[in-house]
This record gives structure tokens, sequence and C-alpha cells, in this order.
């Protein structure tokens, strides 16, 4: 009796530390993702286009930061690595082959489905990674830190949102989970539709800057109102992969359009250009985020739970 209240304080113990280092963890990448790379990236614009290069390697090491406070407690294991960087290369190729051949985003659907195997941490590192080793095949350019930032953020939000997703409850649907984001991003179109109407301020058209703006504030509020973690279920990873790539991926790198363009040219950037690359900018989007769903709702659960069999056989990050 005495051995089994020992062993079950050892293991209370154990799980304590990991829930400590998990958020200490969450904490030093949000202050990374929210802080230092866009402070990074604006220090590459003040420096010029030509150091898109030295800017990426920093957010790279900035993204990197986060993930090796995993080994605090303890020495790295090379099954982990290899894990994330095998994770990193099916993504560039995924991405590649969706560039060239295929009708679906396997790349971006990919990160998010690391972040929610893996966490946050590790999600926000493979989307960065794998951003820079897919320029070198598809171009560097002054653009590359913002594509970095932006994928690194969907397998962020994706590791915070499916945080703890269960093998054996994936194909589990409920949709009342997700009812809460779906009805404020809703509420909040309407609202922005209601806006366009009431107060145009010049806009040709409803489609736009509001669709992004709105959006986002529908997102967050959603997150907020709704406090529980989602189920890893087709519907539900649909919704979240093809509102968060249209609205976040979309909205950042509209602004990253204007900003680098800018740096080539002596006009400046103005909010009137601004409007006119989200106006434009919404069909891309939409096939973005369509591609990126299409590949999840098909492949998503097979995916996890391949990933989360490998977790469990190899006990992947335990203190």
């Amino acid at each position: 009796m005495r051995k089994q209240d020992e062993r079950e304080n050892r293991m209370q113990g154990k799980a304590q530390l990991r829930q400590k280092a998990a958020r200490k963890r969450t904490r030093t990448a949000a202050v990374c993702i929210f802080f230092l790379i866009p402070l990074t990236i604006a220090g590459g614009l003040w420096a010029g286009s030509r150091w898109y290069l030295p800017v990426s390697l920093l957010v790279l090491a900035e993204t990197m930061a986060p993930f090796f406070l995993i080994y605090e407690n303890r020495r790295p294991k090379a099954r982990e690595i290899v894990m994330l960087a095998l994770l990193s290369a099916l993504t560039v190729m995924g991405n590649l082959l969706s560039f060239t051949a295929l009708p679906i985003q396997a790349g971006t659907a990919m990160v998010i489905l690391s972040g929610i195997s893996f966490g946050p941490e590790a999600g926000f590192l493979v989307g960065a990674l794998a951003r820079f080793v897919c320029n070198f095949f598809q171009g560097q350019g002054a653009w590359t830190p913002w594509q970095m930032f932006c994928w690194g953020l969907l397998g962020f939000l994706a590791g915070l949102a499916f945080a703890g997703v269960q093998a054996d409850r994936i194909k589990s649907r409920n949709f009342t989970v997700v009812l809460g984001p779906v009805v404020c991003v809703i509420a909040a179109e309407i609202a922005a539709y209601l806006s366009y109407l009431l107060l145009p301020g010049g806009d040709a058209s409803f489609w736009g800057w509001r669709l992004y703006v709105f959006g986002a504030a529908g997102l967050l509020a959603g997150v907020l109102l709704q406090r529980k973690r989602l189920p890893a279920d087709e519907v539900t990873l649909g919704i979240f992969t093809f509102l968060t790539v249209f609205i976040v991926y979309g909205g950042i790198m509209n602004i990253s359009t204007l900003v680098t363009g800018a740096a080539f040219t002596a006009e400046g950037f103005s909010w009137e250009q601004l409007k006119v690359l989200y106006l434009t900018g919404v069909p891309f989007d939409l096939l973005h985020a369509f591609r990126s769903t299409v590949f999840i709702v098909l492949f998503g659960n097979p995916i996890i739970r391949k990933l989360e069999r490998v977790k469990i056989k190899y006990g992947f990050y335990r203190v």
C-alpha cells in the first residue's frame, strides 16, 4: 500500500512538472511570436529588403527557442528531432507538389496537423522551418520572414486549439463545441456587411478588408467565449483550417505584400493601397483556404492517428 502511494505521488509530481514546463514553453513561445519575431521583421524592413536572408535566419532561431525548453530538465532524444525534421520535410514536399501538380494545399495543412499532434511550439517550428526551405525552391525574398511567421502562427494556433487530442476520440463529432467560434465569425461578417451599407467610406465593394478585420475580431471573440479544447474530427478540423488560413494567413500576407512592395518603390504605402490589396487578395485567400481544408478533411484524421501512435510507441516529450 505504501509503495503504491509513493508511486502515485511520483506520477502526480511528474504530471505537475510537465504541466508547469508546458505553461512556461507556451508563455515563452507567445513572447517570441507576438513580440520578438514581429520586431525582427520590422527591423529587417528598416534595414532594407536585401537583408531578408539574415532576418529569416534570425526568425528561425527565435522559433527554436521555445521548443528547446522541452529539454530543460533532460537530454534531447534523437528520435524527437528526427520526427520534427521528417514533418518539416513532408511539409516541404507536400507544398511543392501542391504548387506544381496537386489541386489541394498539403503544405499548409501539414503545418496545422503538426501543431495538433506535437503541440504549439513544435507546430510553429515546423511551419517556420518548412517555409524557409520551401522558398529555396519557390524563391527567397523579403516576403520569406513573413511567410515563415504566418505558417508558424498557423501551427501554433492549431497546437493551442487542439491541445491534448486523444486518438480514440478523433471521430467523435461534436459540432456544438465549435459552434461558438463559427457563430461569432458569421455575426462579425454580418456586422461587416452592415458597416459597409451604413458607412461605405468610399469602398466600391463589401469584399475586401472588412472580411479580414471583422473576421479576425469574430474569431478572437469565439475563442474567448468558448474556452474549450476543440475535438479533432473532420468537421471541426475543416472549419478551423478554413477560418485561420483565410483570416490569419491571408490577412497578414496582404499587409506583407504592401510593405515589401513599398520597399522597391519610392512612393511608400497608404491605406488606399492596402484596401486594394485586400480586395484583390480575397479570391486567392479563399482558394488557399479551400484547398487546405480539402486536404484536412480527406487526410487529417488518418495522419493524426498515425502521429499519435508514433508518440505513444516511442514516448515523445515525456519528462
